[in-house]
């Protein structure tokens, strides 16, 4: 076990460059299983979610190649196996491995998934979509298995715009026979990412970054190489720490498209001071945030929705900023039943904040934070309570963090080239 030790309210500066996209990278990797070919991945993050598909991959005969950022993967000794439980349930990323074993094996056998408990996370969309498809599901409550005799081509509307469940469809769909039309979609960057990577690869798809997909199968893949768009959520993330540690912080590589909202929300919203030069994204020093209200003095509100909509992801960083500003807020978690339940950390921290129902925190603004220990529940939380613990004044631990390190490459690194007093700590 590791811990993180900070020591707050140090300035900020300097140069940070975001990792390969976390949730491109994890469809892509199961994507592989689709070619007997090898593909060859630039810009993959190294990170505990990542570790975790490669062992899966591994186990089912996909041979892999390592070179650090870049991976060459070949499945064509890959065979049908049961993924391993204790390892499927450590990553939620798990489950995209339907779509592709359907498709390359005929059939899938599937534990829970597990990865960040934020609430229930149903799987409903995904089996909906792969039973249009042509797959007959069982499920007896310990796992879902899945056989086809041949997967055919679709018009499916999904039930919700669920990212996993239109990539699950998206990779079963490209080896199906006719065509396929996914409605209701999701199109964050990730999808995007893996629609160009089938692409690449020989796959038939139109559509990519709309709602409306159509795909047109085809009899196989071939190889190819890609290269992972910047993770827009770690970009975010580090918007949110300059904001609140009070010195510039340069982000390079980010693509601009993929801010769009985020800028928005965290320029408009919150008051961060910030400017765009070509990809490198500029956080200004000394920062003077405020809650800008709506017409008439209303509180205003910052909620997350699909694509191109504010990123669930990023709701625990947004809050954490909002803690800093001068104003009040609400901040209005739909997706998640359970992603709010950090803020209690907050309030121990000096935090002003109601927490009003499981979806839904008033915050005021500003308050000075205190160091504290604390405990990661979930990716995202935990770099929230990471950042806050940078902004506050004096010192605090942070237990659990495997939880950041599945969705942050080399943290404490990047943040010590910054300027930060963090030091990860082993623990028995």
């Amino acid at each position: 076990m590791e811990r993180f030790v900070i020591e707050g309210n140090h300035p900020l500066t300097g140069d940070v460059s975001p990792a390969g996209n976390k949730n491109a990278a994890l469809p892509i990797l199961a994507a592989a299983l689709l070619t007997d070919e090898e593909v060859t991945l630039h810009n993959i993050p190294r990170i505990g979610d990542v570790a975790t598909m490669l062992q899966l991959l591994a186990e089912l005969g996909v041979a892999i190649r390592d070179e650090g950022s870049t991976l060459h993967l070949c499945a064509r000794d890959a065979r049908f196996a049961v993924p391993r439980q204790e390892l499927f349930q450590q990553v939620r990323g798990g489950i995209l491995l339907a779509g592709p074993m359907l498709g390359r094996f005929g059939q899938a056998i599937m534990p829970l998934p597990g990865g960040d408990r934020i609430g229930r996370r149903r799987v409903d969309t995904h089996l909906l979509a792969l039973e249009a498809l042509g797959a007959q599901i069982h499920f007896n409550h310990y796992d879902f298995t899945m056989r086809t005799t041949g997967l055919a081509g679709a018009d499916i509307m999904l039930d919700e715009a669920s990212v996993t469940g239109t990539e699950n469809a998206i990779m079963a769909a490209v080896l199906a026979r006719g065509t396929t039309v996914i409605r209701n979609a999701a199109s964050e960057p990730h999808v995007q990412d893996l629609c160009m990577f089938l692409n690449r690869l020989g796959a038939r798809i139109a559509g990519i970054g709309s709602n409306t997909l159509t795909i047109e199968g085809t009899d196989r893949l071939g190889g190819g190489v890609f290269a992972i768009s910047p993770d827009y959520l770690e970009v975010g993330s580090f918007m949110g720490l300059g904001a609140v540690t009070r010195g510039e912080i340069r982000i390079h590589g980010v693509v601009p498209d993929h801010m769009r909202m985020i800028n928005f929300v965290f320029k408009e919203r919150l008051g961060v001071r910030m400017e765009m030069v070509g990809d490198t994204l500029i956080i200004a020093d000394e920062q003077d945030l405020r809650i800008r209200e709506d017409v008439g003095g209303a509180v205003p509100k910052i909620d997350d929705a699909p694509w191109p909509q504010f990123p669930a992801d990023l709701m625990s960083i947004a809050l954490v900023v909002a803690t800093q500003a001068k104003g009040t807020v609400l901040i209005h978690e739909k997706m998640f039943e359970s992603r709010l339940y950090f803020v209690d950390k907050l309030i121990g921290m000096g935090a002003k904040i109601i927490l009003c129902d499981p979806h839904r925190a008033v915050i005021v603004g500003p308050a000075e934070l205190h160091g504290q220990e604390l405990s990661s529940p979930d990716i995202r939380a935990g770099m929230a309570l990471l950042i806050a613990a940078l902004a506050a004044h004096g010192t605090s631990t942070i237990a659990n963090v495997g939880q950041i390190d599945r969705g942050y490459q080399q943290i404490d690194q990047k943040l010590r080239a910054l300027g930060a007093h963090i030091a990860r700590v082993r623990v028995d």
